[in-house]
């Protein structure tokens, strides 16, 4: 639904992830197109529905690497952590602790993370970025590719849901 503002943040602001809460924007990008399509699917048995894939040039700094054991541990938290069930613990009014690492990090400073995918199907090797801050410009650029001006241009373009939204 916000392909035609891939920048916004908007669609995580509105909903909760893993590494955001409500309210909170977030910009979650995979590093290949595998793990892209994992995590949009995430495991639900219904046929594959169109989607929008949209490629970034990121030029970031302030990223944290999350596969890092020493990194995770020198912040208080571990891979386990990062494996919550966060949408149990959220349903449950609990912050889970990937929300808590990210309050910690922010603080830090810290822009984003590069983290495994916890998509089912997926393994280490699957990764993503997740940005909290980040613009058009230095030190926390990010770009999208279009060269051929493809994204719809407004929120005209989607048809309403079934449910009117």
């Amino acid at each position: 639904m916000w392909a035609f503002d891939p920048l916004s943040g908007e669609g995580a602001k509105k909903q909760v992830g893993r590494f955001n809460c409500i309210g909170s924007k977030a910009l979650y990008t995979s590093l290949d197109l595998t793990t892209a399509w994992l995590e949009a699917q995430q495991g639900f048995p219904f046929k594959a529905q169109p989607m929008t894939i949209i490629t970034y040039d990121v030029d970031c700094a302030n990223i944290v690497d999350l596969n890092d054991t020493n990194t995770l541990s020198f912040l208080g938290f571990n891979s386990a952590d990062l494996a919550c069930a966060w949408e149990d613990l959220a349903t449950q009014k609990q912050d889970p602790p990937t929300w808590q690492l990210v309050k910690k990090l922010q603080s830090l400073g810290v822009a984003g993370i590069k983290c495994r995918s916890f998509a089912p199907g997926c393994t280490e090797k699957n990764q993503n970025l997740v940005l909290w801050e980040w613009s058009d410009t230095p030190p926390h650029s990010i770009r999208i590719i279009d060269d051929f001006n493809r994204l719809p241009k407004s929120k005209v373009s989607w048809k309403k849901d079934i449910r009117g939204q």
